[in-house]
């Protein structure tokens, strides 16, 4: 059975690309599951997906925690712990990752004796955001080597088709173009074994003792602490105020703000908590006179990192 899960933000398409990878191993006369993991709903939090796909039948169910493959579409997320990217990850793990570093820099840096593959990604512009899914289905179809090049065009066409014409062909093009940029497909994915059916002998019925909602009711025991979680880290796009063209009208943004992330100065210029922005820009969208805009969050660190002079 090949066991897959695929890591990135929401808004980059993760559940998607495992309806696109399911739909492909459908096709090619797999059993499959695949199904997406996330809580609330919201742009840039940490989300994954995973796929089952196996010749027989699959009686696993839940989330994967021993994976053939995991695919990572923003490698902002292998430092976060809540995103659990490396969660079961053995050596005969294959780690997929969108990033311009190559294999050995990750390797090394996550102290890995498993194999890693980098799928490109430079030159990704923010409109580009909505083509990661499609890349990373392609992307595990090379390295899976059972799916063959035109179930992934006709599983993406099946997916994509009610968002039109247009959208369908240019994420065939930037499907395509990642499965060409994985030529060599190597190393391949390792098939792993199906899991030995579970034992009835010596189930019992369980008692579960009940106390008074007095007793068993839920209780906040530390209040106010949500400010402590960093949900900052969940943005990989940034909002930016550009000071001269700001009229302070900062009643639009800091009121739409979902997250109450824009404060207000003594000046009355309006300031964007960064370690709280979850980076929905919903802000960019509702000011009067365009003043924010929307960076790459690798773009805003290369810009943030010291220069070192010659």
């Amino acid at each position: 059975m090949y066991r897959i899960r695929l890591h990135g933000r929401g808004g980059q398409g993760m559940k998607t690309a495992s309806r696109i990878l399911g739909s492909a191993f459908f096709a090619e006369g797999f059993e499959v599951q695949d199904a997406p993991r996330y809580g609330a709903e919201r742009r840039g939090a940490p989300i994954f997906a995973y796929v089952r796909a196996s010749r027989s039948a699959i009686h696993e169910r839940g989330v994967i925690t021993h994976p053939d493959l995991v695919v990572v579409a923003d490698e902002t997320l292998v430092p976060v712990p809540a995103a659990g990217v490396l969660l079961g990850a053995g050596p005969r793990t294959l780690l997929l990752l969108r990033s311009d570093e190559p294999p050995a820099v990750w390797r090394e840096r996550l102290n890995l004796s498993g194999p890693v593959v980098s799928l490109p990604c430079a030159g990704a512009e923010p409109s580009e955001l909505r083509f990661v899914g499609a890349e990373c289905a392609a992307g595990a179809v090379r390295l899976l080597g059972c799916i063959s090049r035109d179930a992934l065009e006709a599983a993406i066409r099946e997916e994509l088709c009610e968002l039109g014409s247009a959208v369908v062909e240019a994420n065939l093009e930037r499907a395509r173009a990642a499965y060409e940029a994985l030529d060599p497909p190597a190393p391949a994915v390792v098939e792993g074994p199906d899991a030995a059916p579970a034992s009835d002998q010596g189930l019992d019925w369980i008692e579960v003792p009940f106390d008074e909602a007095r007793i068993s009711a839920p209780d906040i025991h530390g209040a106010a602490t949500s400010v402590e979680v960093r949900t900052g880290l969940w943005r990989h796009m940034r909002p930016v105020i550009d000071r001269d063209r700001c009229r302070k009208c900062h009643w639009v943004c800091s009121t739409l703000c979902p997250d109450g992330a824009i404060a207000v100065d003594e000046e009355g210029r309006p300031q964007i908590d960064y370690d709280h922005c979850k980076g929905c820009m919903i802000c960019v969208a509702v000011c009067p006179p365009h003043a924010i805009a929307a960076i790459p969050e690798a773009r805003a660190a290369a810009e943030a990192a010291p220069q070192v002079e010659p």
